[in-house]
């Protein structure tokens, strides 16, 4: 069975789910849950922003996004940071 991946923008204040600060994803397998952000070398490394975000504890909020919509933006972030896809 593929993994279940949902993808949040996370929008702090002045930010919408359009122009996000960043992005992150929560990945349901057999194996459990794990959560991650898109960082500037636009890989995905562990997160508790989603976590953080369900318990109240966070400063930005999170909005939930479509996975055509994240890819969107991490194109965006590839050619704002100047970064390479490897």
């Amino acid at each position: 069975m593929p993994d279940e991946i949902k993808y949040y923008a996370i929008v702090s204040f002045g930010r919408t789910a359009q122009d996000p600060s960043g992005i992150a994803r929560r990945r349901m397998s057999d194996e459990g849950r794990v959560d991650e952000a898109l960082r500037r070398d636009l890989t995905w490394a562990p997160d508790s922003a989603i976590v953080e975000w369900e318990y109240g504890d966070v400063g930005a909020d999170l909005v939930e996004i479509s996975e055509g919509e994240a890819n969107a933006l991490i194109e965006r972030f590839r050619q704002e940071w100047g970064t390479q896809e490897s």
